[in-house]
């Protein structure tokens, strides 16, 4: 049996696209007991982050709505997949702003936050439609770094190509790393596909 449980983070603007159908694909290679639990960010209702580190004694309260599903779910996992598009050589707002809730969440009395984080596993999907696939190296860093922050451990990015709706399904090299994306056997830092 398996004790991972895996949180997808999709943070599309729209339900469906290719980035949410690269990272299916790669979740049906998942180990048959891995949990899974699937989150779009977009319809979470999750409010814009607000930073309170310097009003007050500069701690943050604890979550509600729909930051305690959220936050939740995040401490649940032992594996978070961030399943963004690639939107300005980055993540989706949606994915910064559920990022941004995470320096909140250092802040709350009670919680260890960080060292709750600590040797729980970062994985990307991502969907590019233009230029080459290099342009997601801003994602992967701002991914890889925020996982060493929390000593976590940073498992890379599935990459495919989709512009369009349906394009991802046409990308065969995409598709084959999906297969094997989640083994997490590679050495490599970033995998860009």
């Amino acid at each position: 049996m398996s004790d991972r449980s895996f949180l997808f983070l999709l943070g599309s603007s729209r339900t469906g696209g290719n980035t949410e159908a690269l990272a299916r694909a790669a979740a049906e290679h998942l180990e048959p007991e891995a949990a899974q639990r699937w989150i779009h960010l977009g319809e979470l209702g999750l409010p814009p982050f607000t930073d309170r580190r310097h009003t007050g004694d500069g701690t943050t309260p604890p979550a509600q709505g729909a930051e305690q599903i959220v936050q939740d779910a995040t401490l649940a996992a032992t594996d978070i997949v961030v399943a963004s598009p690639l939107y300005w050589y980055s993540v989706s707002a949606s994915v910064k702003n559920y990022m941004d809730y995470w320096s909140g969440w250092l802040r709350v009395p009670g919680l260890d936050f960080k060292a709750d984080m600590a040797g729980r596993r970062l994985w990307a999907v991502t969907a590019y439609a233009d230029g080459a696939p290099e342009a997601a190296a801003p994602l992967a860093g701002m991914l890889r770094l925020s996982a060493g922050y929390f000593k976590m451990e940073w498992r890379g990015v599935l990459l495919g190509y989709g512009s369009r709706p349906g394009d991802v399904d046409r990308d065969a090299r995409a598709l084959a790393a999906a297969k094997t994306f989640f083994r997490g056997d590679t050495e490599t830092e970033d995998v860009l596909y």
